[in-house]
């Protein structure tokens, strides 16, 4: 690929997703990209980085798309969901024992597997959330991830990847080659298109923010552009999960770690309502 190429494609694809891509990462854009320019009856990427310059903007949106659809697990990394059951449900539903309502928000939430994965966690606890109300808001940049969590229909590879196998059969529906999720928990999620890029001021406030792995492909700042939206629209008391490889450190002064919890942060100068570590 034309050094000048790689540039154009990859200022694009920053300028629209904050996604940043090193020159190691010509082969990923080269995967990635190949079928698009098919798609559009371009012959190769010589072509379509000459269509990114003159601002196809059809041919922009099927590019951005195609670099920022990731690949996600039921129940990935465990910790947080087992620390989401044991401690922040609790300590939540203790605070908001008057409202009865609690709102979650999965960011970047890829094919839906986050957002489910806590749906069933919620539908486990059975009777003693039975009047209350969960606001579980998922967002992508992706419509193609969009449109595939909406559906609730996964492959066998990606149900054995995380998701027990109790699970699997108390809330899927064998269809062939393919397991398709009880409506019943689809319709916990409202899932909506959204770039990290943006203010997430029209989402609401929340209690819980899952924005798992998806920091380290930003730059230090847009970084930190991303934390203090998710600040401005937390609660005082809420949690914010990132991933395992990510930290709020030298990048924002509005959160820090939780004493006790890996991978869970809090407002600065806030108190999380959570149940006390052991």
């Amino acid at each position: 690929m034309r050094v000048a190429d790689f540039d154009i494609l990859a200022e694009t694809v920053k300028k629209r997703s904050g996604l940043v891509l090193s020159k190691d990462k010509a082969y990923l854009l080269e995967t990635r990209l190949m079928p698009v320019a098919r798609k559009h009856g371009l012959k190769g990427l010589e072509e379509l980085a000459d269509q990114v310059r003159g601002r196809n903007e059809a041919l922009i949106a099927d590019v951005t798309e195609a670099m920022t659809t990731n690949e996600s697990l039921f129940f990935r990394d465990n910790k947080p969901f087992d620390q989401f059951k044991a401690a922040v449900l609790p300590g939540l539903m203790k605070a908001r024992e008057n409202q009865k309502r609690i709102r979650i928000w999965s960011a970047a939430c890829s094919s839906g597997q986050e957002p489910y994965s806590l749906c069933m966690l919620i539908k486990e606890a059975g009777p003693s959330l039975a009047d209350w109300r969960f606001d579980i808001t998922a967002t992508d940049i992706s419509m193609e991830m969009i449109n595939k969590a909406k559906a609730g229909i996964y492959t066998q590879f990606e149900v054995q990847r995380g998701l027990p196998i109790t699970m699997l059969i108390k809330y899927f529906k064998q269809n062939g080659d393919k397991w398709i999720l009880d409506s019943g928990v689809r319709s916990m999620v409202r899932y909506q298109p959204f770039n990290l890029l943006e203010s997430p001021s029209s989402l609401g406030q929340f209690d819980i923010v899952f924005c798992r792995n998806v920091l380290i492909y930003f730059d230090q700042e847009t970084k930190g552009k991303v934390l203090d939206g998710i600040a401005d629209q937390l609660s005082d008391d809420g949690v914010l999960y990132l991933g395992g490889a990510e930290t709020v450190l030298g990048i924002t002064d509005r959160f820090v770690p939780v004493s006790g919890y890996r991978g869970m942060y809090q407002k600065k100068g806030g108190t999380p309502a959570i149940v006390p570590a052991s």
